[in-house]
């Protein structure tokens, strides 16, 4: 005797088998020459199974729920029916095509036509040509397909699971209440005004998401801002990638400004920003200029950057308040990649004044690393000071001529020319990277400088060309490589010049040259080692025969 549960498991497939040879054998409808003549299509019946014995005659079993309604009429859908108002060649689905135009098709470009893949039974649209009739005739036939899918739809309980629900849009105000009361960012009362529940940041965050507040050492970045009027309001705080520019008003008292502590610089410049969220690593601001502006409204730049703080003075009969901070201007610094280089971007550079201090740069990121810029004139007195950038991936060439009258002497002139291939400010460091930090001094890489002369006797050493050699390779992932500049080398190049010549006049050419090479090693695939199997047996393993 077998288990319960089996007998009813066993109805219910044999069910669904009869149910589907019942619908196999349906009769189609053949339609010839564009639905002008219909005939029954010859077909043949399967045996129908039934889970009762032979002798027990039972009718067709009734469905147990509506059957999947085809949302497009497959008979009335052509694809290939591209030009309107006109037959398309072997379409034979164009109702723009009459008899004529089916009889000098050579197939159909389209012979079958279905609907919904997902029902276990579904219309099918059946083209193709007679050329056995005279003259050649389309026939089309429009039958039931039969899914043979384990995974079908079968019968459908829950009709707005075939296509997406329309969302509810809001009308009026009472649907406006409705889902507000339903949000989870508004908490209602009925006693007070609607009030907002913000989640707080999670203090395990990894990083920083957009929107996010910038964290510091005890609270959050803020800034002046205005809420309800134009009056400044101190709790803004700055978001993770959001620019701010606001404008607001603040009405104080002059014999307190001293005590006002939004008015002094150092409640925008000493808080310390946390690098990731929740970590002791911090981030300091940095004060890059200052700016003063007089009652009159003139500005003022200060050379230095010392923080100041506000004062009551009094001028003459009028008293003022100095030193307040009325415009706070904070910019992004530009970056030549983040981290590896940008292909066309300055490189970073710099000069390390004195040993253990960080790398001094200029703010002008487009003349911390420059050559001889070519001109016209070709003149090399004319253009002294006028500099091109040296960009990251570009080999660049440049040169000019030099014209030594019977003045100059060769000390001179070798000084006149070095000062030329290396420009003011030559720097001794590379960034390796784009974001590379000025006081990660150990990561910077050293420019080596070196001179090549060649010794003739009674002759006067000049330099002539500056041939710069920067190597970088791929670091990183092979999906996305970082290019990082591993070695700088600096050549200056002296050619030697007779000194008995060297009194008349003369032009020389000089030229600088930047090249950049590709080191990078090709990758290579890296196995973890074969697993050993380290184990003992122990000591009476073999016991009694050993």
């Amino acid at each position: 005797m077998g288990p319960r549960g089996l007998p009813p498991l066993l109805l219910v497939f044999l069910g669904c088998w009869a149910s589907v040879n019942a619908q196999a054998g349906a009769t189609p409808v053949v339609t010839t020459e564009g639905f002008n003549s219909t005939e029954p299509a010859p077909t043949t019946l399967l045996p129908t199974l039934s889970p009762r014995p032979p002798e027990t005659p039972r009718g067709p079993r009734p469905s147990s729920g509506p059957r999947p309604t085809p949302v497009t009429d497959v008979a009335a859908l052509c694809v290939c029916d591209l030009s309107p108002a006109q037959c398309d060649i072997n379409c034979c689905c164009d109702p723009d095509c009459s008899s004529t135009d089916f009889s000098v098709f050579s197939a159909c470009s389209i012979p079958v036509v279905t609907g919904d893949s997902r029902f276990c039974s579904q219309k099918a649209a059946i083209y193709s040509l007679n050329f056995t009739a005279d003259p050649p005739q389309r026939v089309f036939k429009l039958v039931d397909q039969i899914n043979p899918s384990m995974f079908c739809i079968h019968i459908t309980n829950y009709k707005p699971a075939l296509s997406f629900i329309n969302p509810e849009v809001i009308a009026d105000e009472s649907n406006f209440d409705k889902m507000m009361k339903t949000s989870d960012g508004f908490s209602l009362n009925a006693e007070s005004d609607v009030s907002f529940t913000t989640k707080p940041d999670a203090p395990n965050a990894t990083k920083y998401e957009y929107g996010a507040h910038l964290q510091t050492s005890d609270s959050f970045l803020r800034f002046p801002s205005p809420l309800t009027s134009s009056l400044c309001t101190d709790n803004n705080p700055a978001a993770f990638l959001v620019n701010q520019a606001v404008k607001c008003t603040r009405r104080i008292n002059l014999e307190q400004c001293e005590e006002i502590e939004t008015l002094s610089m150092a409640y925008y410049s000493s808080p310390k920003i946390l690098k990731v969220p929740g970590s002791g690593t911090k981030v300091p601001i940095t004060v890059q200029s200052i700016v003063i502006q007089s009652l009159n409204k003139t500005l003022t730049r200060l050379e230095g950057i010392d923080l100041l703080k506000p004062r009551h003075v009094e001028a003459g009969h009028n008293k003022i308040c100095i030193n307040i901070v009325l415009k706070q201007n904070t910019k992004p610094v530009p970056l030549s990649g983040n981290p590896g280089y940008g292909l066309g971007l300055p490189l970073a550079a710099g000069f390390q004044p004195r040993k253990g201090s960080g790398i001094i740069q200029t703010t002008n990121r487009y003349g911390q690393f420059t050559i001889l810029r070519s001109t016209t004139e070709q003149d090399c007195l004319a253009i002294e000071g006028i500099r091109t950038p040296v960009l990251f991936g570009y080999n660049m060439q440049s040169g000019c001529k030099l014209r030594l009258t019977k003045t100059i002497t060769c000390r001179l002139a070798a000084q006149k020319v070095k000062s030329l291939l290396k420009g003011q400010g030559f720097p001794d460091y590379v960034a390796p990277f784009g974001n590379s930090q000025a006081q990660d001094v150990l990561d910077w890489v050293p420019i080596h400088f070196i001179t090549q002369t060649s010794h003739v006797k009674d002759s006067c050493q000049l330099p002539v060309a500056l041939a710069i050699e920067v190597k970088w390779t791929k670091y990183g992932s092979l999906l996305n490589p970082q290019a990082k500049i591993v070695n700088v080398t600096a050549n200056l190049i002296s050619s030697s010049f007779s000194e008995t010549h060297l009194g008349n006049e003369r032009t020389i050419l000089i030229s600088t040259a930047v090249t950049f090479v590709d080191v990078s090693a090709p990758a290579e695939a890296g196995f973890r080692a074969r697993p050993t199997i380290n184990a003992r047996l122990p000591f009476n393993f073999f016991f009694p025969f050993v």
